[in-house]
């Protein structure tokens, strides 16, 4: 099964996900923040990150910049999610293959995860 990356400083908000993936058979990676995701994609083959945008040291946008600089995993599929709306421009031109707005329902983001990966 595919391998997802989790990349968010609020326990809760990764503890849903995690679980919601999980629960559909996901082998699911954690990140706190940008840095540590960075460290994850070095050490993992990692098939998609799904990555909130305000996180401490390294944000969402810059992660999504460094992932597509870097050509061993500049085409992983990256979906962004945030409680601001107003990024949304920021964010695509980043990188990101897609901007949900928290809060998103498991289906909602199984159903994208699924698209992503070709399920």
């Amino acid at each position: 099964m595919p391998k997802i990356l989790v990349v968010d400083d609020s326990p809760v908000v990764k503890k849903i996900v995690t679980t919601t993936l999980a629960k559909k058979g996901f082998e699911v990676k954690e990140a706190l923040d940008g840095v540590a995701a960075l460290e994850v994609l070095i050490s993992e083959k990692i098939d998609l990150v799904i990555t909130d945008l305000n996180m401490p040291k390294m944000d969402g946008l810059q992660l999504t910049r460094e992932i597509r600089k870097n050509p061993t995993y500049k085409r992983i599929p990256i979906i962004m999610l945030t409680t601001n709306p107003s990024e949304e421009q920021k964010a695509l031109e980043a990188g990101a293959n897609l901007y949900l707005k928290k809060p998103v329902t498991s289906e909602e983001l199984i159903s994208h995860v699924q698209k992503f990966l070709g399920l």
